[in-house]
């Protein structure tokens, strides 16, 4: 994952092995709802995006099922389906309901989020 933030803006956000492969969490970063993603097991795949889908304008997007699309990882939300992209927070189906996407990395067993 990208490691271009600042080291004073990355934020830890829970234990690698809280989150189970292939699924998403909610966190509170800094005050705004982040959906962190496993994929796959280890540590090599760790993402992070806004929470909240612009779609369904409700906060869900860290409880939706994670696959790809040709060479993109995605989540799709659990409501109206679009889909996400996990690496740029780019909604597939109506880019204009983008969301932000954030630098995350696994360091000692912790999941770090850059915001």
């Amino acid at each position: 994952m990208s490691t271009q933030a600042n080291p004073h803006d990355w934020v830890p956000v829970c234990a690698l092995d809280e989150i189970v492969p292939n699924t998403g969490v909610c966190a509170l970063v800094d005050g705004k709802q982040v959906a962190v993603f496993k994929v796959g097991g280890g540590e090599g795949g760790v993402y992070a995006i806004d929470n909240y889908d612009p779609c369904s304008q409700a906060a869900v997007l860290s409880r939706g099922l994670i696959g790809s699309l040709g060479e993109r990882i995605v989540v799709a939300s659990p409501i109206y389906k679009q889909h996400f992209d996990l690496r740029t927070g780019e909604c597939l189906e109506a880019p204009e309901h983008s969301v932000s996407a954030f630098a995350a990395q696994v360091r000692d067993g912790q999941v770090w989020v850059a915001i």
